[in-house]
């Protein structure tokens, strides 16, 4: 016996054992999720589920055990977002579009008004801990069929269902509580619901009455509603997402359907959208490569003054022109808002004592997008300066000496020794900044919210915003919440950064070959 226990593969039990339990927890979510109404999640999640499960019971997998978990996080948070945002700009998803056809359709049917011809008057009666609820005709006349619930709490606004029953004629109840009584327990009244002996079920219709409900919509076979109280009907037209009736009025909620290209096409085709589309596109391209020059200019410019050996106080002054980099960006964001305010600003405070000029920064497009790429400078240089003095580090000494015995000016230092031995290591930094730049949505949302606004376009825009701004307004700011719209102009701005993000990667696979 013992020799048979030693020979047990107890490992490889509690490893089967964990397995067997993931693969039955894995089971229920699939279903769970199938269950909400995602067939495809839960297509995907046992998909998952299943890899991962071959992945670390099966020997043959045993390379990819280390990498599974890496592989998982990045179908999770990048496939899977990217794949849904995109699949998102082919709808017309929003906030007018939110649900399935079904889902609008349930709720339609599921509206209901109160049949008014045939409420009850009620009255609360007190018994014991309890209220006893009688139901009565309205001016019911002497002998009227009357009918009484058993004692109920009428604590809260839990549902409940209290069953009523005929109330006989010698039973005795206590006097009926009055208005102001009846309204301590309104919020209990509203979830009750009165199961009559007729088998119809009462609701809360007012403060002294309750009765039955009626449905407000009938389904017909070819998926149109008719409206019952005057037999208009709402047929579904898959190509707006709307229930439209046949003088072109319509149903809300909206439901989402599939729109093609049609989101895609209106950057294009719509004079109106296409306006300020393509100048806030331009500004963007425009903004990011002003910054990123600017700050390179002044950062490389103050790295090679700070490398010059005679200069005294070198550290710091290089610690003070590092302080924007330390200070966190939206703090130092704010500042400048109000150093820039037209009436109470410092800046423009300067400005009027000494030119007697007060500029509109946040007012004039041209002035407010000067000020964007100021403020973007003083924030993007402290990280050039630091790149550019580590970089000037590794130059040799030897080749300035030479070039001093030469007779070389420092201008002709700069730009025959320093720039070509920096570029190169610089470029993929550059191409990253301004990646970075094209979607530095902080400071055009605390800076100034990208206004000023452009006049009479359909969507708002503003003069100041970047393309991640003016999507982020589309999607949340807009009154009508166009998802779909905004989806598909982030899917256009991902295909750029991954164009800047390839060149990236070729600039820097070329120069370590040239390395």
């Amino acid at each position: 016996m013992n020799a048979a226990m030693n020979s047990f593969d107890w490992k490889r039990a509690v490893g089967a054992g964990v397995a067997a339990i993931v693969a039955l927890g894995g089971l229920w979510l699939v279903f769970a999720i199938h269950a909400a109404g995602q067939p495809m999640l839960a297509l995907g999640a046992l998909a998952l589920i299943a890899a991962g499960l071959y992945v670390y019971v099966s020997r043959a997998a045993l390379a990819w055990r280390y990498l599974f978990p890496g592989v998982v996080g990045m179908l999770l948070f990048v496939a899977f977002p990217l794949v849904y945002t995109m699949w998102i700009g082919f709808t017309n998803y929003s906030s007018t579009h939110l649900l399935s056809q079904a889902r609008v359709r349930a709720y339609l049917l599921e509206q209901t008004v109160p049949d008014e011809e045939h409420s009850l008057e009620f009255t609360l009666h007190p018994d014991g801990d309890g209220l006893r609820l009688v139901l009565a005709p309205y001016e019911a006349a002497t002998g009227a069929q009357r009918f009484v619930s058993a004692p109920l709490k009428l604590k809260g606004d839990k549902a409940e269902t209290a069953t009523m029953s005929a109330l006989p004629a010698d039973q005795a109840l206590a006097p009926a509580l009055s208005t102001r009584d009846v309204l301590a327990h309104r919020d209990a009244l509203m979830a009750l619901k009165l199961a009559m002996p007729d088998q119809r079920v009462l609701s809360y219709a007012g403060v002294h009455e309750f009765g039955p409900s009626a449905a407000v919509w009938r389904a017909n076979p070819d998926e149109s509603l008719t409206r019952l109280d005057d037999n208009k009907t709402y047929a579904p037209n898959n190509t707006e997402g709307f229930y439209i009736a046949a003088d072109g009025d319509r149903l809300q909620p909206g439901y989402k359907v599939a729109v093609g290209f049609a989101n895609y096409a209106r950057m294009l085709a719509d004079q109106e959208f296409r306006g300020p589309f393509v100048s806030i596109f331009v500004w963007t391209v425009v903004f990011a490569a002003l910054s990123v020059a600017l700050s390179l200019g002044v950062g490389c410019t103050l790295a090679v003054l700070l490398n010059w050996e005679a200069l005294r106080f070198r550290t710091l002054y290089r610690t003070l022109l590092f302080l924007p980099y330390a200070v966190p960006g939206f703090i130092s964001i704010l500042v400048f808002k109000g150093l820039f305010n037209q009436n109470f600003g410092e800046i423009n405070g300067i400005l009027a004592a000494v030119f007697g000029i007060k500029p509109a920064w946040f007012a004039d497009p041209l002035l407010a997008r000067t000020m964007m790429v100021v403020v973007n400078t003083w924030l993007g240089y402290p990280y050039f300066l630091v790149l550019c003095t580590g970089l000037l580090k590794a130059i040799p000494v030897d080749l300035y000496e030479a070039s001093a015995i030469a007779g070389a000016k420092p201008l002709t230092n700069f730009f025959k020794i320093t720039a070509p031995l920096i570029v190169k290591p610089l470029s993929p930094l550059i191409i990253s900044a301004f990646a970075f730049n094209f979607n530095n949505f902080v400071l055009v949302s605390l800076l100034t919210n990208g206004r000023p606004d452009f006049l009479n376009t359909k969507i708002p825009a503003g003069t100041t915003d970047i393309l991640v701004s003016y999507t982020y307004r589309i999607a949340f700011l807009d009154s009508g919440q166009n998802f779909g719209l905004a989806a598909a102009i982030s899917t256009v701005i991902f295909f750029l950064v991954a164009l800047l993000s390839f060149a990236n990667l070729r600039v820097a696979a070329r120069n370590a070959r040239k390395g």
